[in-house]
């Protein structure tokens, strides 16, 4: 029997875009309407559900939103001339890269070339740095989404003992810097930790990032602790996530499914990124003007 009450990350991606709406709206009345431009390089089949989703999902809130996709063998120069490009452009003001990439185009290369103001996906290193100092603006999509389901539950955050699974630059590590932020205790492992399910079991609260399908089974979770699960896998033509559902499900008093939990949350995110980056933009303007003049 499930225990576990289903997270619904469609609904909290809703209440995100609602918001996003009217900032998009006030934006616009002043001239500065979002928008953003996403790019594709090589073999696009891959990233191609992606691009729809947050197209779909900017044209929901009023972003404008520009697929380019070039040849996979552009090459990294010409690559960094278009981001250059893009970065000066003010009628720009967030840059996706899609994934994946050619085998000559570094990510963290292009994720480098990429302007810190536009930025929306939170992938440039000063963008990740900031979490450090909790500021919070532009963060990694995907880790800020996790953490935002989290305080929609009705646990307190302060002194609440977390547990990441997985230590990536964009989610793990990021998540657990969000999280000590808002005060909780928060414990990494990673795959040289002796024993996760240890960890695992003594956690209010548990995220999973790792891409291995059915990692996190039921007996690894304290009963009543939140699971937040953010793997996403491909089993038998089927998406799951890193966390065995239905073992899972018996113990933890919250879950996220997969679909639909951190995926619509992520590009809602997205979404609130842009927003803020045509802000930021729009102030960043408005500073430099009246100090010219």
């Amino acid at each position: 029997m499930m225990r576990a009450q289903v997270i619904d990350g469609k609904a909290i991606a809703a209440n995100i875009r609602a918001d996003v709406t009217a900032q998009v709206a006030e934006l616009a009345d002043k001239g500065w309407a979002p928008r953003l431009v996403s790019i594709s390089v090589g073999d696009t089949a891959a990233a191609e559900l992606y691009v729809r989703n947050q197209q779909r999902s900017a044209e929901k809130v009023g972003i404008a939103f520009e697929a380019r996709s070039y040849p996979g063998d552009i090459s990294m120069e010409q690559l960094t001339g278009v981001l250059a490009g893009l970065n000066a452009d003010p009628r720009v003001h967030g840059i996706i890269i899609q994934r994946p990439l050619p085998a000559h185009i570094p990510v963290k290369a292009l994720q480098k070339a990429v302007h810190p103001l536009k930025d929306v996906e939170g992938m440039h290193p000063s963008s990740i740095g900031n979490i450090v100092y909790n500021d919070l603006a532009l963060g990694p999509c995907t880790a800020v989404a996790a953490v935002e389901i989290l305080k929609t539950l009705p646990l307190k955050l302060e002194g609440l003992d977390v547990t990441v699974i997985g230590h990536s630059e964009i989610v793990g590590k990021p998540i657990a810097f969000l999280l000590m932020g808002l005060g909780c205790t928060v414990t990494v492992c990673h795959h040289m930790t002796r024993s996760v399910a240890v960890h695992s079991r003594a956690a209010d609260a548990v995220f999973v990032a790792v891409g291995k399908p059915g990692l996190v089974t039921g007996d690894m979770i304290k009963p009543g602790a939140a699971l937040i699960d953010i793997g996403i896998n491909r089993v038998d033509d089927k998406t799951v996530g890193d966390a065995d559902f239905a073992s899972c499900a018996e113990v933890a008093g919250w879950i996220t499914p997969v679909p639909g939990g951190v995926g619509p949350v992520t590009v809602a995110t997205l979404m609130q990124n842009a927003a803020l980056a045509a802000k930021m933009q729009m102030d960043h303007y408005s500073a430099s003007f009246s100090a010219t003049t």
